[in-house]
């Protein structure tokens, strides 16, 4: 799976950058077609916002998630994407 992290308004740096990384990654124990991910984060006026698009099967999955600190916001952004994919799946599944 391949992963892009742009960042918004500041320079993200490589650890920050490899920390989204990873979050991103994880998510392939629940779902093994995940084609590749963008992680978008957006830092205005104290307000760090993650954004993370998967692209699954032609699908796309998406979340947000505002706080004061990145390593707190793209946790929980996965979290929801989790939650989305652990759906998307059982969707998939049904059919």
């Amino acid at each position: 799976m391949r992963v892009n992290v742009s960042a918004r308004h500041f320079k993200a740096s490589d650890k920050l950058q490899e920390f989204a990384t990873n979050e991103v990654k994880r998510l392939r124990k629940f779902f093994d077609n995940i084609t590749d991910g963008e992680v978008i984060l957006d830092w205005q006026k104290g307000n760090k916002t993650s954004e993370i698009i998967l692209n699954v099967n032609g699908t796309k999955l998406t979340a947000t998630e505002a706080s004061d600190d990145f390593y707190k916001s793209i946790p929980k952004t996965v979290d929801k994407l989790e939650s989305q994919l652990r759906r998307h799946k059982g969707k998939l599944f049904k059919r």
